[in-house]
């Protein structure tokens, strides 16, 4: 027995600090994400509480008729606005920092290798809540690859991409889906960044 997880990435945001909603195309991503789903054998719906994720979580529950529970390790690793005053410029520096030492711990946030652990520990209880069950978690980019990293080798990692350590923070596109599977904390690598639904024509 094991539990799938379908790990999404948020739909495109709107451009500014804090906790900023999607855009337009952000919302018609979702709902493309939405019609993969309906599709598959979905149980539950796992939301980061920050806007961007939750707005796309319930556009995907909308369509699956499912109800979406929220769970703040799933945030993002660290979030623009979160320190009041610091510029797009010093954040960008600050997220690299974290990506290149996953040790260092940033004013605000946490680092790269503590937030691949909240993940890891989400997913985790929700496997063994749901042991047999199908999971979509509605989360971010970077917490999603600092997860990867965490918990699978190098060699996995670049089976996946070949430049996967160097490139990580632009690997994970908006509304992409990865899935992993679970069974007793031990993780299997299904699936990586897969994009496929948002390129289907419009019905």
């Amino acid at each position: 027995m094991s539990t799938t997880f379908y790990l999404v990435r948020h739909a495109i945001k709107e451009k500014g600090s804090q906790d900023v909603g999607l855009t337009l195309e952000g919302v018609q991503q979702a709902r493309k994400t939405a019609e993969r789903f309906r599709q598959l054998p979905i149980q539950h719906i796992v939301s980061s509480p920050l806007r961007r994720a939750k707005l796309t979580a319930a556009l995907i529950a909308e369509a699956t008729n499912l109800t979406v529970s929220e769970d703040r390790r799933l945030r993002e690793r660290a979030n623009w606005g979160d320190l009041p005053g610091q510029s797009f410029e010093a954040f960008v520096a600050m997220w690299e920092r974290c990506t290149q030492d996953r040790d260092y711990s940033p004013p605000v946030g946490d680092s790269a290798r503590k937030a691949g652990e909240r993940l890891s520990s989400c997913l985790s209880e929700l496997s063994e809540r749901y042991p047999e069950d199908h999971l979509i978690v509605v989360t971010h980019g970077g917490l999603i690859t600092d997860f990867l990293v965490n918990v699978f080798c190098e060699e996995e990692l670049y089976l996946k991409h070949p430049h996967f350590i160097a490139e990580q923070s632009h690997l994970i596109a908006e509304c992409s889906i990865t899935e992993i599977r679970c069974k007793g904390r031990i993780f299997e690598w299904v699936s990586f960044a897969d994009t496929r639904h948002l390129h289907t024509k419009d019905s």
